[in-house]
């Protein structure tokens, strides 16, 4: 297992070279730094303020701080393991914790106390290896919703009312399939369920795409998959079967992408991950409306033109609705450096104090429910309701909230997925092909 795993590592550390990952890059400025790296930009001034309040309550100690776009950040992260310019702190995520884990290149933080208690429920317990060890810090959470153009909703003569009670079926789609067909319109002016619609020349489309979904579909058909009652693995967490052979998951699939041939859901070709996501196509006025995450709330809201509002994730034959809930941490790396500041800097990162400050940015929902609340008060301020991504967490009788899959081998699972679901979503391949791709996903993780 290891050897596979060391294997891409090295690929990694050849492309990163190529692309100019500098020698020392993760490197601290002196011995009383530590150096920190995150992806996202829109996040780079709350942290930013956190580090200005944990060197005030820490005379002498330093944050250096590294902004990378998340291809640039995972490559050379890759490759500082190998080459030994790795930070000392890093923003993690769940889809290469196992890989990480399994190499031991991260330091475990038993010692910091973290309870899960303290935190949104289930984030802190995904941190937790196979061994029993932590080796990352709660840091935030997000879940999905639909986000609409409210005029074009009104003008389909659909209220808020009803698009937050809409339900499903892999029948016949429920009353989200006919919302979704209302809210399509081709060429001609005629929408999806009026006779004479032109599936082939639509102008808008009901809903956008954010690409087949890989092997997780975060944004794509989890909520629908999940509102079914199916599970990507035989476990919560650290599984060893995957269950895209399940006839439950691959009726929704084929449900799901069928939206495409009927013309009520951008097709493939539509989206391109650098320029033309499901945010792109609502806002150019394409599609009406887009399944996404919490962490997209400002793009939406900042669209000129555009009045875009959320709704709840539809109810399935569960009689639940859901959402992935995932969340980030933060890891220390083994080769850390400044390992004593770095567990001070996690731990700072990890508590109310920072939490409550990114918080206030509105930007990100922070981990803990006090950072929870003050992002929540910093949206209401902005004109933004986020009950549609908030909901969720709080009820769990009507919601099912679920983690992003947690298994060795989170590469080759997207590897093999991400060609077998563009086939059938663009190709109309059958979905019993999944059968076959399951199997091998399956021999990868039973070595």
């Amino acid at each position: 297992m290891r050897l596979r795993t060391l294997t891409a590592l090295a690929g990694a550390l050849t492309l990163s070279l190529v692309t100019g990952c500098a020698a020392g890059e993760g490197t601290g400025a002196s011995a009383n730094t530590v150096t920190y790296w995150l992806w996202d930009a829109n996040q780079l001034p709350a942290y930013q303020a956190c580090a200005k309040g944990f060197e005030k309550e820490n005379p002498g100690l330093k944050v250096k701080i590294t902004q990378l776009g998340w291809s640039d950040y995972w490559t050379k992260l890759t490759a500082g393991f190998i080459a030994g310019t790795q930070p000392d702190v890093f923003t993690d995520h769940i889809q290469k914790f196992g890989q990480f884990a399994d190499l031991k290149v991260l330091e475990p933080l038993d010692d910091l106390g973290i309870k899960d208690s303290a935190y949104q429920p289930g984030l802190a317990a995904n941190w937790i290896g196979q061994d029993g060890h932590r080796y990352g810090t709660p840091k935030d959470w997000d879940t999905v919703a639909l986000f609409y153009n409210q005029k074009m909703a009104k003008a389909a003569g659909l209220t808020a009312g009803q698009l937050n009670s809409l339900s499903w079926n892999p029948e016949d789609g429920g009353t989200f399939e006919k919302a979704i067909a209302h809210l399509t319109v081709d060429k001609n002016g005629r929408r999806g369920d009026e006779p004479g619609f032109d599936r082939h020349n639509v102008k808008v489309y009901g809903l956008a795409s954010n690409g087949s979904g890989y092997g997780d579909g975060q944004t794509q058909w989890s909520m629908f998959t999940a509102s079914a009652g199916w599970n990507y693995t035989d476990k919560a967490r650290w599984g060893t079967k995957y269950q895209y052979d399940s006839k439950t998951f691959q009726s929704v699939i084929k449900w799901y992408f069928g939206l495409a041939k009927k013309g009520y859901l951008a097709p493939l070709s539509d989206y391109n991950v650098q320029s033309n996501q499901a945010n792109t196509q609502i806002a150019s006025g394409k599609a009406a409306a887009a399944f996404d995450g919490a962490w997209m709330i400002s793009t939406y809201h900042g669209f000129k033109g555009r009045d875009i509002k959320t709704a709840l994730t539809p109810v399935g034959p569960t009689g639940k609705r859901a959402t992935m809930m995932n969340g980030l941490a933060d890891s220390i790396t083994k080769g850390a450096r400044n390992k004593k500041a770095a567990r001070k800097w996690v731990a700072y990162l990890a508590s109310d104090k920072c939490q409550r400050v990114v918080g206030k940015y509105g930007i990100v929902f922070p981990a803990t429910p006090a950072g929870t609340r003050a992002a929540t008060a910093a949206y209401e301020k902005q004109g933004i309701d986020v009950t549609a991504f908030t909901e969720p967490v709080a009820d769990k009788k009507d919601f099912r909230t679920f983690s992003y899959p947690i298994t060795n081998y989170a590469a080759d699972v997207t590897a093999l997925m991400t060609p077998q679901m563009e086939d059938i979503y663009g190709n109309g391949a059958p979905v019993s092909s999944l059968d076959q791709t399951n199997s091998q996903i399956n021999r990868i993780l039973s070595q």
